[in-house]
């Protein structure tokens, strides 16, 4: 069973998290962000985080304009995606279990500045996104699957 994709991003300033979220609905959601250590870039050097140090809620229609208004740098971060209609329970631990009967649909881990996780328990938008990836030209892109998952923690730490 494909559970999700890897693959690894240009260790660079970029919109990078803007081209890898093409595919999904970003305003159908809101977002959970872990609070990781990413920047925004402002005359070419690197300026306020892009996301707060601490743990919050982004409203799909904000983190949309954030991720493709601005240039950033990105060395970790954490962003589940839930559906807006649920109360958002929160699942750190990683069993299949949890993340499948959970209100969230997606989560993105960056870690490193370039490596890329991302989980999706919807096999289409999966697709979409491994499709996104591929066009994109991100390097090392594999799916996640059963047999070579190794996560333990959907967390960057």
């Amino acid at each position: 069973m494909k559970r999700g994709i890897s693959f690894e991003i240009p260790n660079e300033y970029g919109r990078f998290l803007w081209e890898v979220l093409t595919p999904f609905e970003i305003t159908k959601f809101i977002w959970l962000s872990g609070g990781e250590e990413s920047y925004l870039v402002e005359d070419d050097e690197l300026g306020k985080l892009l996301f707060t140090d601490e743990v919050n809620w982004i409203e799909g229609l904000s983190l949309k304009e954030l991720l493709e208004d601005n240039r950033y740098y990105l060395i970790f971060v954490d962003l589940k995606a839930y559906s807006k209609e649920n109360n958002p329970s929160l699942i750190e631990p990683y069993r299949d279990l949890d993340f499948l009967n959970s209100d969230c649909e997606l989560v993105l881990l960056v870690v490193d500045s370039v490596c890329v996780t991302i989980y999706c328990k919807d096999s289409e938008k999966l697709e979409r996104l491994f499709d996104n990836a591929k066009i994109k030209g991100f390097e090392n892109l594999q799916y996640i699957t059963d047999k070579n998952d190794t996560r333990s923690k959907l967390s960057v730490w």
